[in-house]
């Protein structure tokens, strides 16, 4: 006999209604409690469809503890704010689509899901339903060759105003994400079919929309590209009729879905599948019947992952990846044609973390700190880096997330994106308030222009984009051997005394550049050289990766920095993920970067001897790799270039790895 769940739903709208019929003629879901705003709404919706409580309130159906699944009905920029709540209750949950406003909004729901041990996923009903799973054997079965051009649309007319939910910038109104989602989502399916995996991602994303008055989309075009040299071309639109049809055209033929996104809110539907052969020009009608609607089909998908202990879903339903991906693509459209919303800019940005908390230090994780000479505030051990956040929200997410696990040094530059993630973190600091509370690492005069006069027009400028009136500590981003050292060191006190700065270093700097510069210093009564930021990671960069950089993983550098134990911050302190599964191999030759700056004998030994030691320790080799850098004879400080909550999450075990100095020579070979 099939287990049931009981199902709470929050808000009573039409999707409501479609997702109640679709429990009724499940096999695994039992219409449990529905809850809306509206007390009376919420009773006559339990009535219609045989819900056994009514709530007026969203909070008082997630303190039930009879509610075991939680289905996500309320307009979508609400949906982070209960997927949330949801979860602190320990409630399993079922989002509809989209999941959330952009990808760092739903990567933190996953993070949180994960840490409290419940499933969720991803409302797209289409991805349960058998006519779905019909078109992927079909490809796979090669009905029309090798897949090479796919058109997908959604897209309807509707005569609302600008204060309708659908055109409202407040309510993230639109085509693209009301629509376009799946277009997006059958896309990359699709693709991925043809790869042998569930889902695959673009390499290129490009569109075109006509905007309203309230800055949303009312139609768009998008083309995605993937890396197998498919195509995909997706239109959408909440203003325009089109022909709401699936074609994929292969090297042998097409198919064409012209109903893709089963939508029967009751009752039984038909699925009309067309597969042309150009070769001989046959024509063959595929015609799959379902007896429910595609919610019901949501209904057991979700229902029977979750009787399996899953905490995903089972392809072709959405998994996690699966959904991130998705609304990685749909934030790449919406950038691409200018569609922001109001509430994911500085000015309108919520006031508490995605976790709907005040932002607190630190709330997740222990950090360890260390001190640097002419600073009062100890600095994390781990140097978040603001260099490849790619909006508001994703460095919103990734920095308070780092602060609430203690982090509080961020490490900026002149050069990163001109400027704008300068900006970005300025941004962040004044939205939460906590400039007072954190380390700012400024760099410039990185070449062609590392010399005094530059290097001081940058360092005005960065302090005027970040808004601080000093850098806690300056580096300068390389160095120019032409200079005489006492020129650098004579206008960065310069900067010093006008308080601008509080302590500088050099990124990329020779240990006898370095101590010529704090000699000429000490000679002087001048501030000297504090830091120093060179790369220093297990594995040994081979090849610089940028030109003008310097590796600290050699002898006379790690001697000169046990002997003066000056504080080292390292770049590339992972070695760009050598250490991580699947990524570095002898044989392994797809990531060009990662062959001629990491690949040789001495690295794979090294990382032999990582694993080695993981097996040993029950450490993984990117955490011992990453505790090889923290665990010198000298101060060490790491910087970390998380792109992801799961990256930044997966570095903290390192903080408490304790290598012994035999275990860092060994690793290291010496």
């Amino acid at each position: 006999m099939t287990s049931q769940h009981n199902w709470g739903i929050l808000g009573a709208g039409g999707i409501a209604r479609a997702f109640a019929h679709g429990i009724k003629t499940s096999q695994t879901g039992h219409a449990y409690a529905i809850a809306s705003r509206d007390h009376s709404k919420a009773e006559k919706f339990a009535a219609d469809f045989g819900f056994q409580k009514s709530f007026g309130s969203y909070d008082n159906l997630l303190n039930d503890p009879e509610v075991d699944a939680v289905y996500i009905a309320t307009p979508h920029p609400q949906h982070v704010e209960w997927a949330m709540r949801a979860i602190e209750k320990k409630k399993h949950i079922l989002i509809e689509k989209p999941i959330a406003l952009n990808h760092a909004d739903a990567m933190a729901i996953f993070e949180a899901a994960r840490e409290n041990d419940v499933m969720v996923m991803e409302g797209f009903m289409y991805r349960c339903h058998p006519a779905t799973t019909k078109v992927i054997e079909l490809i796979k079965a090669g009905a029309i060759g090798d897949v090479r051009v796919i058109n997908a649309t959604f897209s309807f007319h509707s005569n609302s105003n600008d204060e309708s939910r659908l055109f409202s910038n407040e309510f993230a109104g639109g085509g693209i994400l009301d629509v376009g989602c799946y277009p997006v989502s059958v896309s990359r399916l699709i693709a991925g079919v043809t790869m042998g995996k569930d889902f695959a991602e673009p390499v290129e994303v490009m569109g075109v929309a006509q905007l309203g008055t309230t800055g949303v989309d009312e139609w768009a075009v998008g083309t995605l590209k993937f890396e197998n040299g498919i195509l995909a071309q997706m239109a959408c639109g909440i203003a325009v009729n089109q022909e709401n049809v699936v074609r994929i055209f292969g090297s042998d033929g097409s198919i064409t879905l012209s109903n893709p996104y089963p939508h029967a809110r009751t009752g039984s539907d038909v699925t009309p599948i067309v597969v042309w052969n150009y070769r001989d020009n046959s024509t063959t009608d595929v015609k799959v019947q379902a007896n429910v609607t595609s919610y019901s089909f949501e209904v057991d998908a979700f229902g029977h992952a979750l009787a399996q202990g899953r905490r995903e879903a089972i392809p072709p339903a959405p998994t996690w990846a699966d959904t991130l991906g998705n609304m990685k693509t749909l934030d790449r459209w919406r950038s691409d044609v200018g569609v922001i919303y109001e509430q994911e800019t500085p000015k309108a940005y919520r006031q508490t973390t995605v976790r709907g908390k005040t932002l607190a230090s630190p709330s997740i994780g222990a950090m360890k700190y260390g001190r640097i000479a002419h600073l009062e505030k100890e600095v994390s051990r781990l140097i978040m880096g603001v260099d490849n956040q790619v909006g508001f929200p994703h460095a919103a997410v990734m920095f308070d997330d780092f602060f609430e696990r203690g982090g509080n040094t961020f490490d900026t530059a002149f050069v990163y994106s001109g400027g704008r993630l300068e900006g970005m973190l300025a941004d962040w600091m004044t939205v939460r308030g906590v400039r007072s509370d954190v380390n700012v690492i400024v760099k410039g005069a990185h070449t062609p222009y590392c010399n005094p006069t530059d290097l001081s027009m940058q360092l005005i400028e960065s302090l005027k984009r970040l808004r601080v009136d000093s850098a806690d500590i300056y580096m300068m981003h390389r160095d120019n051997p032409a200079v005489p050292v006492k020129e650098f060191v004579d206008v960065l006190n310069e900067h010093v005394r006008s308080g601008r700065i509080k302590t500088f270093g050099g990124s990329n700097w020779s240990p006898a550049r370095v101590a010529e510069a704090n000699e000429y210093a000490r000679k002087n009564g001048l501030q000297g050289f504090s830091v120093v930021s060179n790369n220093l990671s297990l594995a040994k960069m081979v090849k610089p990766i940028w030109d003008g950089c310097i590796v600290a993983n050699d002898p006379e550098s790690l001697a000169f920095f046990k002997a003066t134990q000056l504080p080292l911050l390292s770049w590339s302190s992972q070695a760009r993920g050598f250490f991580l599964p699947g990524v570095a191999d002898p044989s392994k030759r797809d990531n060009p970067e990662m062959v001629e700056v990491w690949y040789s004998d001495d690295n794979f030994e090294r990382l032999r001897r990582t694993r080695e030691l993981a097996a040993k320790s029950n450490a993984s080799p990117i955490n011992l790799a990453l505790a090889w850098v923290l665990n010198q004879a000298f101060p060490t400080f790491a910087l970390i270039g998380p792109r992801t909550l799961e990256e930044t999450r997966t570095s903290w075990p390192a903080l408490n790895i304790d290598l012994t100095p035999e275990q860092v020579t060994w690793l290291n070979l010496e």
